[in-house]
C-alpha cells in the first residue's frame, strides 16, 4: 500500500487529476449498473431482461476500468 502511495505522489498533478477522475467514473459506472439491476421503477420503461443485460455490461466495464487504473 505504501508503494502505491509513493507512486501516486511521484505522478504529476495532471496524472493525479486523471486518476481521480477515473476513480469517479469507475464508481459511477458500477453504481449505475447496480441501479439498473436493482431499481424497479425507472423514469422510462425497459424490459427487465434488457435492464439486467445493460446493468451487467456496465458492471463488467467498471471492472475493466478498475484493472486499467491499477495497471
Amino acid at each position: 500500500m505504501s508503494n502505491f502511495i509513493n507512486k501516486f505522489k511521484e505522478k504529476s498533478l495532471l496524472q493525479r487529476f486523471f486518476f481521480i477522475i477515473g476513480l469517479v467514473f469507475l464508481i459511477l459506472y458500477f453504481t449505475l449498473g447496480l441501479l439498473f439491476i436493482v431499481k424497479k421503477d425507472l423514469p422510462f420503461t425497459i424490459p427487465y431482461t434488457n435492464r439486467l443485460a445493460f446493468g451487467v455490461i456496465l458492471i463488467v466495464y467498471s471492472i475493466i476500468r478498475f484493472f486499467r487504473i491499477i495497471k
